[in-house]
This record gives structure tokens, sequence and C-alpha cells, in this order.
């Protein structure tokens, strides 16, 4: 696995000054370059959420944990929890979770400040700042054919994954033990998927851990995947850095078939029809 402190975060997300920017806000940009290109041809919708996996715990990044305690206790109930859906059509999905809108890329990128400022981080041995979490972030786009009325949907998942962890070498104890333990068995669980896919087993073991389910549908199915495996020059990391290596060859060898979502102009409009129907406005008479 990827150890701690070999620059998985600074490649997603790049440095606090953002003079280098990591892949998360360079997407973000991309997505509103593409809108701005095509926005005579289609009508473009984007909104996101942004989730941690932290002890085996999936929270909304868009509530900080300060937060959602003071109203936990305000209301004396239990805590929103985040849970794992998939749609008819294999889409995950956070039930629980805020979903926001962003109308530009800037938008998009305070949401992104704010959820970090949300996501646990500490210092040890090897790493000052080492992300005690796995950062996901879901981006959902719906494109309009302003010709014919047919929509497509999309989803872009960025997952900002914590690094494996040697308790010997990070110095980890207590809490940051557990946190530690927690990691290293959800990437020990991803592994379990990317071998099944790779060796195209009947059955993936998606249910493993929360990680695998939340990435469902970004593993092989009807995504295309990028995967990022970060290595550390150091000597003292040696055995780390050929695991990872042979991880990432297991990677490649996964193949799909990848294929467009799209929906006729008639079947979006009995789905605008519906969730009208289900927040309680009136229709009118729709010709479909």
């Amino acid at each position: 696995m990827t150890p701690t402190g070999s620059g998985k975060t600074f490649t997603m997300v790049g440095d606090k000054e953002q003079k280098n920017p990591g892949l998360m806000p360079r997407s973000f940009n991309a997505i509103f370059d593409i809108i701005r290109e095509n926005s005579s041809k289609f009508d473009f919708k984007v909104s996101a959420y942004m989730l941690e996996l932290y002890n085996d715990r999936l929270q909304d990044l868009f509530v900080s944990q300060a937060g959602e305690a003071h109203a936990q206790t305000q209301s004396h109930g239990q805590a929103r929890r985040v849970e794992i859906k998939r749609n008819r059509k294999g889409v995950v999905f956070a039930q629980g979770a805020e979903t926001k809108e962003a109308s530009s890329a800037q938008e998009l990128y305070a949401l992104f400040q704010q959820a970090c400022a949300n996501r646990h981080i500490s210092a040890t041995k090897m790493n000052v700042e080492s992300s005690r979490s796995h950062l996901i972030v879901g981006i959902r786009v719906e494109s309009k054919n302003l010709t014919n009325g047919s929509v497509s949907t999309g989803k872009l998942s960025l997952v900002d994954l914590a690094g494996s962890e040697r308790a010997a070498k990070t110095g980890a104890k207590d809490h940051q033990l557990k946190e530690a333990n927690s990691i290293n068995k959800s990437l020990s669980a991803l592994g379990d998927v990317i071998s099944a896919l790779s060796a195209e087993l009947p059955h993936v073991p998606y249910r493993n851990s929360k990680l695998t389910q939340v990435m469902q549908d970004s593993l092989g199915g009807n995504a295309k995947t990028l995967m990022i495996v970060n290595i550390s020059p150091s000597e003292c990391n040696l055995d780390e850095t050929l695991t990872s290596l042979v991880y990432a060859t297991r990677v490649k060898a996964i193949t799909n078939n990848a294929q467009r979502n799209v929906e006729s102009k008639e079947i979006a409009q009995l789905k605008e029809v519906i969730m009208k129907l289900k927040s309680g406005q009136s229709v009118e008479d729709v010709d479909v």
C-alpha cells in the first residue's frame, strides 16, 4: 500500500496557497471550462457532496463536527447518519449527506475548502499533517440537450486516500493507533476489490468495507478510473514502495467498457413531474 507521507494529498489537493493546485481544484476548473464551451448547446447543473471515512464511519464534511455535536445536544437526538445507497443504474449516492449546487469553479472550490477544514488530520513521526481519513468528493453533472431535450448524467468521484501505516514507524498510539488500524483495514479491502477485478472474478467483495462500497461505481462497471500511486523515495520505505508498485500493476490490468448515461426527453420530463409531485408542487399538463 502507499505509505503515509508519500504525497497523496499534495497530488490531489495541492499546496495551501494553491500555487501548485492538485487534481481536485484542476478538475473543478476543467468541468466549468467544458460547461462554458458548450453553453449554447446544453443546459448544465453541477452539484456535489463531500465526505470523509473516519474510523469506519462516513461523515458529511459540509457539517462541522462541532456544529453536529451542538445540534445533537440541542435536539437530544442522534447524529445524522450517512449511508451508502445505489440507484437502479448502480450509481452510488450518500443518503443523509448534504448535496450543494455550484455555478462556478470558484463556488465549487469554496465548498471544497469548507469540507477540508472539517477533515481529520494530525501529526505523526512520518508526516506533519497526516490524513487520518479518506476524503471522498462526489460531483454530479447533469446536462440537458437544448435541441432534443435528452438528458445525460455523470458523476466524477475524487478520492484522497489516507496512507497505510506501521505503528513502529509513525509512533501512533491510543486514538491514532485506532485510526491507523481502520485505515489499513479499508485499504486492504480496496486491495481485495482490485485483485478480484483484475482477475475478472465473478464476485467482487465491495461490501467488505465502507470505502469500497462508496467507490463501487468508480471501480470497474460503467466507470473510467484513474488511480495515482505515490511512492516514497526514502530507502527506509523500500518494502512499502515495492508493495505499492505491485498494487499499481494489478490496477493497470483492469479493463472495462464504459458507456454514456443518457435519457430521452420523455423520460426526463416524467422524472421532473414525479419530483414536483413528491415535493407537493402543482403539475400542469405535460405532453410526453
